[in-house]
């Protein structure tokens, strides 16, 4: 398995392709939830992601630095691919986003918008709720946050 962490910038051609097409793959389709999944922030972002033997794209997130208007920092659009599910592969990329984020931005908290369904994964990583359940794109979500490393 072969990780990368890139900025928008940084990434060729076929790695923006074949994060969209995972994307779309899970979120749109699989979810069946349509929503404009190009919504103007990946420029903004840096994108982690990993990639099997095959040169298959199978896990993802989208990760943001605090900023002195937010304070914190942000993990997005955490997907794994539906063959890999099961084989931990979620905590590897939650884990490996947290690590990054915790190095370059220790004084941040980290947030997420996670999935109400996935809330014990999230408080697994030392997430709390900090919202109230809402609905996103038909979804039930919650805001959480983890405490900033320092």
């Amino acid at each position: 398995m072969n990780w990368n962490l890139k900025a928008f910038n940084d990434l060729s051609l076929h790695d923006l392709y074949d994060l969209l097409k995972l994307r779309q793959e899970v979120f749109v389709v699989e979810q069946t939830c349509p929503y404009l999944d190009a919504d103007g922030a990946d420029e903004q972002a840096l994108h982690l992601y990993a990639r099997n033997n095959a040169d298959e794209m199978i896990a993802y997130a989208r990760l943001y630095l605090a900023t002195a208007d937010t304070g914190y920092s942000r993990i997005g659009r955490v997907i794994t691919h539906e063959k890999v599910r099961g084989q931990k592969l979620g905590v590897d990329v939650m884990q490996r986003s947290i690590d990054y984020l915790e190095e370059y931005a220790p004084k941040a908290p980290i947030r997420v918008g996670a999935q109400v369904y996935l809330l014990k994964f999230y408080q697994s990583f030392g997430f709390e709720a900090i919202s109230e359940e809402y609905l996103e794109d038909d979804i039930p979500h919650i805001d959480m946050q983890r405490k900033a490393a320092q």
